[in-house]
This record gives C-alpha cells, structure tokens and sequence, in this order.
C-alpha cells in the first residue's frame, strides 16, 4: 500500500510540474494571465475525468503557478480566486462525471464547468484591474473554453496511449 500511496503523489508532483511548465511556456507569448487566457495547462483539468486522484496535481500545479507565477497581479489573489476556480470545478466534475457513461460526455461536462467557473476568474479580474466584469467574463470564458475543447480529443488520445487511471 505505501508504494502505491507513493506513486500516487509521485505522478500528482509531475502532473504539478507540468501545469507549471506548460504556464510558463504561454506565459512567453504573454497568454498566461489576464483577461485573455490560453494557458495550454488548463488542458490537464482533463486528467479528473479519468481519475480523480489527479486533483491534488493540478490544484496543486495551479496553486504555485498563481502563488510565484511571472504574470500574477497580486499573488494572494491569484491564489484564492485561481486555485479557488480550479478546486470547485474539478469537485463538480468529480462529483457529477461518475453518474455519465460516456467518456466525451464526462469531459463536455468538464469544458462547461471550467467555462462557466470563470467567473471567479473574471471578478478578480474586474476588482484588481478595474476592466468591465462582463466583457472580462466573456473573454476569460471564451479562453478557457477554446483551450478545454481542443485539448479533450488530445487528452482523449493521450489516454489511449499512456491509460491515465493506471499511471496514478
């Protein structure tokens, strides 16, 4: 059991580094954070659907991509609002996901949630830049919308090949 347990943090520490690295290789074309996201990371919330023990990898990865990230506006913030984000939309894809049979409906499910989540995005936005909350909203939906529909074909693809439930 402890090798197990072991592994199981073990792969959570990549999935984080991951999420950390792919945040950074955005962040060079300065797509990282803002009111325009396409943080190519936001890819791996997929990783829930095919286990759930994923979650602590990438909360954990969003946790200190927004904690010591280049980009963040004000780091405390990012946390509570990026991490907050994260943790309640992988919770309802968690919950919700199990009572779906179909794998494309679990992660049409998993793009809606993210979607609409980003309204918390969009607040923090709106209080600490002062922008209109309902074109932020828009455009950090419509973001996070894009990069989830195009990396669930790939993250299905992925799983083919590397089988994610059994790698944690």
């Amino acid at each position: 059991m402890g090798s197990k347990s072991n592994r199981v943090w073990i792969v959570n520490a990549m999935v984080a580094a991951i999420y950390i690295v792919l945040s950074l290789l955005v962040n060079t074309f300065g797509l990282a954070s803002g009111n325009i996201q396409f943080r190519l990371s936001e890819s791996l919330n997929h990783l829930v659907v095919f286990n759930r023990k994923y979650f602590w990898g990438v909360v954990g990865g969003v946790f200190l991509f927004n904690l010591f990230g280049p980009t963040s506006l004000n780091h405390l913030l990012d946390v509570v609002f990026g991490t907050g984000q994260t943790v309640i939309a992988l919770l309802i894809t968690i919950y919700v996901a199990p009572r779906l049979k179909n794998i494309w409906a679990k992660m049409g499910l998993n793009v809606i949630v993210f979607t609409v989540s980003m309204v918390l995005i969009a607040l923090e936005l709106h209080w600490t830049l002062q922008i209109p909350f309902w074109a932020t909203y828009l455009s950090t939906a419509i973001s996070e919308f894009v990069i989830m529909i195009i990396s669930a074909p790939i993250m299905y693809g992925l799983d083919k090949v590397l089988d994610f439930n059994n790698r944690i």
